[in-house]
């Protein structure tokens, strides 16, 4: 049995699961995997798997879940632990993520959107849990070079430096009217989020992947949810979602929007560049069939007049993701050289 295995198993055991089964739940672009334990009796539980030394912070999982349990939010309970190997024990929030749902049952779209639109009210509203970094915007526009040195040299073989398209994106988020910085969860969309129809009010829809928690831009979140690189969300519920939201925040709406689609360039420029990392690095090509869709919202982004300069940037810089140029990727990001 590798050691990791092992340890795992010896970590269960401990934790009184010994006897429970155990099967491969999850795992995502990051280093971390889950598995459900399944006790004889019927009772189940999470385990997280996030090894020493990959990235992955646990202390501040369990300061940032603990943050927002007293927020009122639905996050797992931990059950048991040990950060020196890099294993939690969770509670089983279940398998209703709201990507699945509304696959079922599309038409409870703005029902599920609504009340994740309300946690994302009540986290802004409250004072930020002390101590986070904070992704300003250089920070914001450094993350969008991988889709330069990534994605486009995954279309093109071309390698540029990124700075003439860090620079556009710098100067665009520079002339945003300025807003405090809230606390964001940073990977906020429907793959994140459980449906608990058990719970009452902000508390039924479950928070889960929110260790990569900072302070930055109200708008994050709110894009991140509503311009899902992984699944469409209707027109009519995301005007909807950001009227209430801004509503509830008490922001311009015009002000916002400006600001919701250059926060939006800025995600779909870095995610276009992550999943080009992943198929060229990792071999995960299944991120590359959403790369049409966030090219689609990264345009749509764009087309604030606001953001001409960085749309001829992008225009001159990165290619459309055709159907023809992902196939080609995905054929030969077996042996393809990596950036």
């Amino acid at each position: 049995m590798p050691d990791r295995a092992r340890d795992a198993t010896a970590f269960c055991r401990a934790a009184g699961w010994g006897e429970a089964s155990r099967r491969f739940l999850a795992g995502d672009a990051s280093a971390r995997r889950y598995e459900r334990l399944t006790r004889p009796g019927g009772e189940t539980a999470v385990l997280m798997d996030a090894p020493p030394g990959s990235g992955e912070d646990l202390p501040a999982f369990l300061r940032i879940g603990a943050h927002l349990h007293a927020l009122g939010l639905s996050t797992p309970t931990v059950l048991a632990e040990d950060q020196a190997q890099g294993f939690l024990l969770l509670e089983d929030l279940g398998d209703a993520l709201f990507a699945r749902v509304l696959e079922a049952e599309p038409a409870r779209e703005a029902e599920l959107y609504t009340a994740a639109t309300d946690v994302l009210i009540r986290l802004q509203s409250a004072p930020p849990l002390p101590g986070l970094p904070v992704y300003d915007t250089p920070a914001l526009a450094e993350a969008a070079g991988p889709a330069i040195t990534y994605y486009r040299f995954a279309l093109t073989g071309e390698r540029d430096d990124p700075a003439a398209l860090t620079a556009a994106l710098h100067a665009a988020l520079d002339a945003l009217p300025p807003l405090a910085p809230v606390m964001i969860h940073r990977d906020y969309h429907a793959e994140n989020l459980l449906w608990l129809p058990d719970r009452e009010g902000l508390a039924r829809a479950g928070v889960i992947d929110f260790q990569l928690a900072m302070l930055s831009h109200p708008a994050y979140d709110l894009v991140s949810l509503l311009q899902d690189a992984r699944r469409d969300i209707s027109p009519a519920t995301e005007a909807a979602m950001i009227a209430r939201f801004t509503a509830a925040r008490g922001l311009d709406p015009a002000a916002f929007r400006r600001a919701y689609d250059t926060i939006g360039a800025q995600r779909h420029l870095r995610i276009l560049g992550i999943f080009a990392r992943l198929a060229l690095e990792d071999r995960k090509t299944g991120y590359l069939v959403h790369m049409p869709r966030i090219w689609r919202d990264l345009q749509r982004c764009l087309a604030d007049p606001a953001l001409a300069p960085l749309a001829q940037t992008v225009g001159r810089l990165l290619p459309a993701p055709s159907p023809e140029a992902i196939q080609r990727l995905t054929d030969r990001c077996q042996t393809c050289p990596t950036p």
